[in-house]
Order: C-alpha cells, then sequence, then structure tokens
C-alpha cells in the first residue's frame, strides 16, 4: 500500500491510523534487528499521536493526505524531548529542546513520526555503516550497503515500515539511498525546504526532503514541509506550487530531455548505462524530445562539491577535533583533510561555482531537465571500499557521488526513481534534474516515468 492508497483508506474509515501505526510498530519491531535502520523508535508517542488523528479523522476533520499516516525522521532532525544523534558520540545525551520545522509541518499535517531512523556518522558518507549505532542493511540483500548518509530512511522505506522518511542530501544522501534501495528520493530546490532544526554539515549544500515509496507519495510529503521559515537563513518561498497537486495522469510530450553523453562516457557500471538507454527510450516513446547536451566538465564540478564541503564541515567540527577518539576513522579523515585546506581553495571554489551556476543557466535554456544515473552502481557489498569498472578500481565515495553531487553544487531539484534491476536482483536508480525551482517539473517528469511501469521489476 502506498502513502496515498493509505491516505484514502483512513479517509474512508476502512482502517484507523492506530492500526497502520500498530503494523508499523509490530513490524519494526520484527525485522529491524537485521536492518538496523531505526535509532530509536518512539511506540507510545506514536500511538497517541495515532489515536488523536482517529479522534479527529471521526469527526470529519481532515489535515490532508498525511493525516494518521506513520512515518520516521533521519536521526539529525529534531524532535522535541527526543534526543538526536546525528548518529555520532560528539552530541550530548540530552533531548532536542524544541522540534525542527519539518517536524512541525509534518505534525501539524497529522503524521505520526514512529522514530529516528539512522545514518552514516554525522550525514558524512555513503555507506551507513555507522561505527557507533551499527550497519544500516539493505532489504533488498542484507549483505549490500543500504547508501548513506540518509540510510534509515531508504532502508525503512523500501522495507515497508513507514510510507515515508525524511533525509538529508549534501552530496546526495537522499538519491543514493533511494537509488540503492529502490525507493523514490527527493532533494527540492535549496532553500525551499526549511533546514531549521535539523544538524548541519554543509552549510551551503545541506537539503532537506523525503524518501517514499512512489513519486506521488514523495510529492504529498513536499507539500508539507516546503515553505518559507524566516528561522533558516537560506529559506525562499518557492514560485512553484504544482507539485502539491500531480495529476492522476502525468504527460511529458514535448518535454525536452538532455542527455549529458560527456558525463555518461566513463565510470558507469555496463548494467547501469543500459537502464539509462531504455529509460532514455521510455521517456522518447512518452512523447518527450531527447536532446544530446554538453555540460561542464563533471570532474571539475564534483571536485567543487568536495572542497566546499570539506571546507564547511571541517569547520563546523573543528571544535570537536581534540577529541580524534570520538569519531570514526573514515569521518575522522574527511574532516582532518578539511582543516588542511587553505582559505584560498575555499574562495575559488565558490567562484567556480558560480561560473557553473552560470552555464547551466545556458543548458536550461535548451533542455526542461537534465536525466542520468542517480548512481553509477548498483549498491555494493558491505565493507566494500572500492569497485571495478573497466580497467580501473573506483572508490565508492566518488562512485555513489558522481551524478548526485553536482546537483547539490548547483542547488537544483533532482530525484531518484528506480528504473530496473541488475541480474544480480539490487535496484538500479535514475536522476532527473530541473533548474532551480522546477520541482514540479521533475515530479512530473518522474511520476510519469513511474507510471510507465520503468522502475517494475
Amino acid at each position: 500500500m502506498t502513502l496515498l492508497e493509505a491516505a484514502q483508506a483512513l479517509r474512508d474509515r476502512r482502517v484507523s491510523s492506530t492500526e497502520l501505526t500498530r503494523a508499523a510498530l509490530d513490524r519494526i519491531g520484527r525485522e529491524d534487528s537485521s536492518l538496523n535502520s531505526f535509532i530509536k523508535v518512539l511506540p507510545e508517542y506514536a500511538l497517541d499521536r495515532a489515536a488523536h488523528a482517529d479522534r479527529e479523522l471521526a469527526s470529519g476533520a481532515s489535515r490532508g493526505p498525511l493525516h494518521g499516516i506513520p512515518v520516521a525522521l533521519k536521526d539529525l532532525i529534531d524532535l522535541c524531548g527526543v534526543r538526536t544523534t546525528g548518529g555520532a558520540r560528539i552530541y550530548k545525551d540530552a533531548p532536542a529542546p524544541r522540534s525542527a520545522a519539518v517536524v512541525e509541518m509534518l505534525e501539524a499535517a497529522g503524521a505520526v513520526i514512529v522514530g529516528k531512523l539512522n545514518l552514516h556518522e554525522l550525514a558524512y558518507g555513503v555507506t551507513s555503516e555507522n561505527p557507533h549505532y551499527g550497519v544500516v542493511h539493505n532489504p533488498r540483500n542484507l549483505a549490500y550497503s543500504a547508501g548513506g548518509s540518509s540510510g534509515g530512511s531508504g532502508a525503512a522505506v523500501a522495507a515497508g515500515f513507514v510510507f515515508a522518511a525524511l533525509g538529508t542530501d549534501t552530496g546526495g544522501s537522499i538519491r543514493i539511498p533511494a537509488s540503492f534501495c529502490g525507493v523514490a528520493g527527493f532533494k527540492p530546490t535549496y532553500g525551499v525546504v526549511s533546514r531549521y532544526g535539523v544538524q548541519t554539515l554543509g552549510f551551503t549544500l545541506d537539503h532537506v526532503g523525503p524518501l517514499a515509496r512512489t513519486v506521488r507519495d514523495a510529492a504529498a510529503v513536499l507539500g508539507v514541509i516546503a515553505g518559507h521559515d524566516r528561522r533558516d537563513p537560506a529559506s525562499v518561498e518557492s514560485p512553484d506550487a504544482a507539485y502539491r497537486s500531480l495529476p492522476l495522469a502525468c504527460s511529458i510530450r514535448g518535454i525536452r530531455i538532455g542527455v549529458p553523453e560527456s558525463w555518461l562516457a566513463a565510470h558507469v557500471d555496463p548494467e547501469v548505462a543500459q537502464a539509462l538507454s531504455a529509460a532514455v527510450a521510455r521517456a522518447e516513446s512518452l512523447g518527450a524530445g531527447i536532446h544530446p547536451v554538453t555540460l561542464p566538465n563533471l570532474e571539475a564540478v564534483n571536485t567543487v562539491g568536495q572542497v566546499l564541503l570539506l571546507a564547511e564541515a571541517a569547520a563546523l567540527f573543528e571544535n570537536y577535533l581534540d577529541r580524534p577518539d570520538l569519531f570514526g576513522a573514515d569521518v575522522l579523515a574527511l574532516l582532518e583533510q578539511g582543516r588542511l585546506l587553505p582559505a584560498t581553495d575555499y574562495i575559488n571554489a565558490q567562484r567556480l561555482r558560480r561560473r557553473f551556476l552560470s552555464d547551466f543557466q545556458t543548458v536550461w535554456s535548451q533542455v526542461d531537465c537534465l536525466i542520468t544515473p542517480a548512481t553509477p552502481i548498483p549498491a555494493p557489498r558491505l565493507g566494500q571500499t572500492t569497485i571495478r569498472i573497466g580497467q580501473s578500481d573506483e572508490p565508492v565515495r566518488s562512485l555513489a557521488t558522481r551524478f548526485s553531487r553536482p546537483m547539490n553544487v548547483l542547488g537544483v531539484p533532482a530525484i531518484s526513481i528506480p528504473c530496473g534491476l541488475s541480474p544480480a536482483g539490487l535496484p538500479l536508480g535514475l536522476q532527473i534534474a530541473a533548474a532551480p525551482f522546477q520541482d514540479s517539473l521533475v515530479l512530473r517528469v518522474a511520476a510519469a516515468l513511474e507510471d510507465s511501469g520503468i522502475g517494475a521489476p
């Protein structure tokens, strides 16, 4: 059952929020010991919220499609009275004094929060192999990574524990787990969703967004959590709110889809390349125009993103680095590397970023959206640090973020949706991205492709 189907069942009185919530909690209790997607489950809190939703629904009140729906939060999003760990040891064992803006919006919409989800330490990685709270396993195959940093969010949705989850995305941390776990994961335009009450990793790169079973479910969550918030200095009021009501049948006839052939020339698993070709053909069969496009050098854009994040994360956590024992080895190495970057590198990266933004303005005048793999590989095995593509061994971290990180540098909306399975039965992800504030266009294209059966096994 999808989120929107559950919402209709609630309105039709065919099921209660308490029943949905108990079913979610029971399934988490039975199955999450093998996945480790949750850091903390909140059964009493969730059942109390569900009972409240049932009373409101019984009285005829409706707060919208999330009213009475069980959801969960990545554990760097504050829920008042509950500790926010960030998947790390550096934060004190104290409850959050207030809820994040997105939590306020979810609860105002009647959503039922069942718990806090596991993640890569400090959201600074792509595997969610957390040295403090344990490894998140992929529901499709427990020997494989769920991705990161929002690995618990992707795993919990893919396992059917919750109808949707919130994640954060600094270099692909929503779209990578969505790709590896086979769900929809959407990173909105920078600033469209408030980050107030969400632990920071990269000041100019962080985004908050939904992971859900379908594109329309993700759009329903976005419709609740989007909006201007004066408490977040980067927050903006989007001129585009059409994602709040995606049509039942999304047409992409006449949409100009760009395929960046130079970006796809290397470092892509053959299985993923084949799935991308099939997706492009499917889009063309639905009436979209397919256009080869020339984009700025992919390695250069990724390098800019890496420099920005190294410097911003090191600045944020510098006061903790006199206690290296508090960090996992991979995160500590990145933070120490960031401390060694000269300020000139950060300034020059920001200058190049502005140039890339200008270059992409030309691209957006030529096409309406871009289509790439979400990740150029299926999920790696847990503990795997390199993957052989062609004749070379590539680091998992740089491969996983190869197509996702540029969209954080640019701040544009981007989604990962399933586009098939590898011969080993692992999900493959397709990324769709568009110009700033074209969130509804991205969701419409994704929904049309989803409706066409592109992600069906």
